[in-house]
């Protein structure tokens, strides 16, 4: 069995569309903790969940949902983008990654461009700082990228690069 792909970034950086297209293409089961999280909070969406919960709790079911997903071998997961950021989840992480298990890619995208995604899709995701989710994005991006870096097994750079063409590179790593 093949390690399970956990992949890592910051909302819009592409994570659930290339977790679904990788595993489609590569037979795997995919995992969206963006799903899985609220549901194990009792809500339907991100948003309904931080608002119901707190950030606190949300970010402890993001652990459960890991740990959940992770008991799925050779599954695709995409991460929350804060989930790198959940307590335990990098010592997690870096166990998993340490003993092969698991193979942590970072959609790294620059702050500008997660910013243009993130206003085409109309993304409807809690602040994280308490300013507009648009604004927050080079702070946010300031915040996390080093860790993500810390955690990732591989960072992909993905700002000037089409989806397929990101595609290609995650399933030509996957069976190397």
């Amino acid at each position: 069995m093949p390690p399970t792909v956990v992949l890592i970034g910051l909302r819009a950086s592409g994570k659930t569309t290339l977790g679904r297209m990788l595993a489609e293409r590569t037979g795997r089961t995919f995992i969206d903790l963006d799903d899985l999280t609220p549901r194990l909070l009792g809500a339907d969406t991100v948003a309904a969940a931080w608002e119901r919960h707190g950030q606190a709790a949300f970010r402890k079911a993001e652990l459960a949902a890991l740990l959940n997903a992770l008991g799925v071998p050779g599954a695709v997961i995409a991460a929350g983008g804060g989930t790198p950021t959940a307590p335990g989840v990098p010592d997690l992480l870096i166990a998993e990654r340490d003993t092969g298990r698991v193979r942590i890619v970072y959609l790294a995208c620059g702050a500008g461009e997660l910013r243009r995604r993130m206003h085409r899709a109309g993304h409807e995701r809690p602040s994280l700082t308490g300013a507009d989710p648009l604004s927050e994005v080079e702070s946010v991006h300031a915040r996390r990228d080093p860790l993500y870096r810390d955690l990732a097994s591989e960072v992909l750079q993905t700002d000037d690069l089409p989806l397929d063409a990101v595609l290609h590179l995650l399933v030509g790593r996957d069976s190397a």
